[in-house]
């Protein structure tokens, strides 16, 4: 014991140097002394120095609180949606010593003196402990709070929200405030990956089976072993010590309990998944006098000329006037004069099917040469005060004010045509902002509301525009905290075009996916610098195969527009556009997916292959979606790469090749191909080539199988615009393969649920070294002698075609897609 006692007493003197907050001298909670008591599934313990509150949400989930002067703060809105849950069935006994808590799924071991409390499963295995700490887990010193923990031997640690440093934890410090890195050159301060924090998430999960969220929106510190190896702990600067503690004990199954609490990512929509394009007019800055609608107009007809697919398109900050007060950093919701009948513009852009035009803002207010609503809002006390002004922030925190800059600042953009806007600086709300050393408000409520501005800022436009357009919200946002998912979608921030980011971006959308947040982008090729083709071609390939594609850069005269980084780079994007379009049913069945269980769309490895050790430090390889595993290529002239293939079956999604799992694997890495692996037994739902996504549902569906075992598929289909999926209102497909001795049975079932599907076909292509000795679906199917081309082509009867230079068999089952459809291949 004493050796435990000294090593806990070099721990905090370790913290103490480590963290300003701690300086003071830290008080645990003490022993508990009396009014044990319980309130519905609330338990209620009164210690020496402080209060403690269990709540059991549900029986793998419970939020402790510890309050040092007995008062317990009220539920906040902005990070937690769900404070209401129904009676747990907790069972409570008193030990000599201890208080035992059960559900069907944990036991609470509530250690009296020192109070600690240590978790356990039903099975009785240890997941989490602070009875080896000779003080107690719970800890205050001076305004901070802090909890400390024992660190298993073998456990390690991912979610953080969008970190560009690392993706396990274990070992590290890690630093969550919205923001990033400042000071000059760029290169050390805007561009430190390792001061990234535009989307911090207080929340982590562990291999041992369980996850923590930190409920606090204050900056957070959490050493998950750096300062001592037996141990963890978190702290907030500020703000209570409180807590939920969520058992999975599988990674998808916390992250279903987590956005369950934080809310779930609603349905964007469905041309939504479709290409983003962001355009600074033809002038960015130091460029402004170039800009133009007939540039943006011009931009998206070639787009169409080219016949590259395209969906949604913003005009980013040279379209505005630039203030007279913030500039760069404010929004004056004035038109730059170069731009000539914007309305017109807008209308153009729709009459090309562009599906939803919008602008980029910042959340201060300013004052142009005709509109001054700085001053206005400054008067109308619709501004968040600052130290000795009234302060030039939106006070997006205040109903009314979200009101006048709705009606008197974005309507005077959405009255011409932009359907949604660009939030972008979210974190200058007491932070340095971009383009100025102004910091905004200050004090300990600002630093409160720091890290939920981004989310209050995001909030606002995703409902005005919803109930505006009449069809479900989509923003457009940079930065956020536990909670943004609720209103996506949020991208990666201003990343230079050069090799050393590609990586730490990919390994963002890893980290950010794992953190509840699914519907994320990034600049493809790079914001800032002019690119290297090979680099462009590269990242766009991530870009298009990542959850949200986002196509946009600042240099000039380049744009990230693919036909000026050469004939190869132009080719291969419009392949990978057509690509991602293709796949869209089988992306929206993800969205579907996301939003019912929080399961992100880009997933690490670790998500589903959490006990495999290999995946752990795999930042460049992620699963889109359940069926597919993407493998970019971020060295400069790489020939090869090196895989690694889980457990299980594996085909080569570009030669159908099979493999066995659980090898790392050489593959080549032809400048046009980006390695990419389907899980054995996919299914994968794609439809026909589109240049923008209309209303209908595809006519024809394409269905790529790679046959292993047994699989299935659930192909979702709603109307892709409204909300009535929220009230059930939408078809779901469940197809199965089924690989036998004798051969592949594949039975698509017939849509269940009331949403109508107009009548479709079915196409099946699937993987397979050798033709078919016959097909049956009803009845026995011709080989038909018309090759791939024709077995494809809408007017194609029921039929086969093996195709032996591919390895594909092509099957046209015919039958209606409103009744079960039965294919047996011997």
């Amino acid at each position: 014991m004493r050796f435990i006692i000294i090593k806990v007493s070099s721990l905090l003197l370790m913290l103490l140097l480590l963290s300003p907050q701690l300086r003071a001298q830290p008080v645990g909670v003490g022993a508990y002394r009396s009014g044990f008591g319980i309130e519905g599934n609330t338990v209620f313990f009164s210690c020496d120095l402080a209060d403690v509150k269990v709540e059991f949400c549900s029986a793998s989930m419970a939020r402790i609180r510890t309050s040092w002067d007995r008062h317990f703060a009220e539920n906040e809105p902005w990070m937690v949606v769900r404070y209401q849950w129904p009676k747990a069935d907790v069972r409570l006994k008193e030990e000599a010593g201890r208080f035992i808590l059960e559900t069907d799924e944990l036991r609470l071991v509530v250690n009296k003196s020192p109070f600690a409390i240590d978790i356990y499963d039903a099975g009785g295995k240890l997941l989490s402990s602070e009875s080896l700490q000779a003080s107690g887990g719970n800890w205050k010193a001076g305004d901070a709070v802090m909890c400390r923990k024992e660190l298993g031997v073998d456990e390690h640690f991912f979610g953080f929200g969008e970190r560009m440093d690392f993706m396990d934890q274990r070992d590290k410090l890690v630093k969550l405030n919205v923001g990033r890195g400042t000071g000059r050159p760029h290169i050390i301060g805007a561009y430190n990956v390792l001061k990234a924090n535009y989307c911090p998430v207080p929340f982590f999960m562990s291999t041992r089976g369980y996850g923590i969220f930190l409920h606090n929106s204050y900056a957070t510190e959490w050493d998950m072993g750096l300062t001592n190896p037996g141990a963890y702990s978190f702290q907030a600067a500020h703000g209570e010590l409180d807590y939920y503690f969520i058992y999975g004990p599988s990674f998808p199954e916390i992250l279903d309990s987590y956005t369950g609490l934080t809310g779930k990512a609603p349905l964007m929509p469905l041309f939504a998944l479709g290409l983003h394009l962001g355009t600074y007019s033809g002038g960015t800055w130091g460029h402004e006098e170039l800009t133009s609608t007939a540039y943006v107009i011009n931009l998206a007809r070639k787009f169409r000329e080219s016949g590259i697919p395209l969906d949604i398109l913003h005009l980013d900050s040279t379209w505005r006037l630039f203030g007279k007060n913030g500039g760069k950093g404010a929004t004056t919701f004035e038109w730059r004069e170069t731009f000539e009948g914007p309305k017109a513009m807008f209308d153009s852009l729709y009459a090309m099917h562009i599906n939803l035009a919008g602008v980029h803002i910042r959340p201060r207010f300013d004052n142009g040469t005709k509109l001054d609503l700085l001053n206005q809002a400054q008067k109308l006390g619709y501004t968040y005060p600052e130290e000795n002004n009234p302060g030039e922030f939106v006070n997006f925190f205040d109903p009314k004010a979200v009101d006048w800059w709705w009606e008197n600042g974005v309507m005077k953009v959405a009255a011409l045509g932009a359907r949604f806007v660009k939030t972008d600086e979210g974190s200058a709300f007491g932070f340095e902002a971009n383009e100025s050393d102004k910091i905004g408000p200050t004090g300990l409520e600002a630093e409160r509301l720091h890290n939920l501005f981004p989310i209050a800022y995001a909030k606002a436009p995703y409902e005005k525009f919803m109930a505006f357009n009449g069809i479900r919200g989509m923003n457009h946002t940079r930065e956020g905290y536990a909670g943004i998912q609720r209103y996506p979608f949020i991208f990666a921030g201003d990343w230079p075009s050069e090799w050393q980011y590609f990586a730490p971006v990919i390994k963002a959308g890893l980290n950010i996916g794992l953190s509840g947040v699914g519907n994320w982008a990034h600049c493809m090729g790079g914001f800032e610098h002019d690119a290297d083709p090979e680099l462009y071609i590269r990242w766009c390939q991530f870009g298009l195969l990542s959850p949200v594609a986002h196509l946009f850069g600042m240099d000039h005269p380049g744009y990230k527009e693919p036909w000026n980084y050469g004939d190869d780079a132009l080719r291969i994007f419009k392949d990978y556009t057509v690509l991602r379009y293709r796949l869209i049913p089988y992306l929206y069945s993800h969205s579907y997916e996301m939003y019912r269980t929080g399961m992100p769309m880009m997933r690490a490895l670790v998500l589903e292959y959490q006990h495999d050790e290999n995946v752990y430090g795999i930042t460049d390889q992620y699963l889109l979606g359940s069926q597919l595993m993407v493998c970019p290529v971020t060295m400069k002239g790489a020939q090869t790469r090196v895989v690694y293939l889980p457990e299980g079956t594996w085909f080569d999604y570009w030669s159908g090749k099979r493999y066995e799992g659980k090898q790392y694997m050489q593959v080549l890495t032809p400048l046009d191909q980006i390695p990419i692996f389907a899980k054995g037994g996919a299914i994968i739902p794609m439809q026909e080539e589109k240049q923008y996504i209309g209303k209908e549902p595809p006519g024809l569906v394409t269905l790529d199988i790679f046959p292993s075992g047994e699989s299935a598929f659930t192909l979702y289909d709603d109307d892709g615009r409204s909300l009535d999926y929220q009230q059930g209102q939408y078809a779901l497909t469940h197809i199965t393969c089924k690989e036998t001795q004798g051969g592949v049975h594949i039975e698509i079932g017939a849509p269940t649920g009331p949403f109508a599907l107009p009548n479709r076909s079915y196409l099946l292509r699937i993987r397979r070294d050798t033709p078919p000795v016959s097909v049956v679906a009803g009845t026995v199917l011709p080989e038909l002698e018309t090759g791939p081309d024709g077995v494809k082509a809408p007017d194609s009867g029921p039929g086969w075609y093996y195709d032996d230079s591919e390895k594909v068999l092509y099957v046209r089952p015919g039958g209606k897609s409103g009744q079960p459809i039965l294919v047996k291949i011997k």
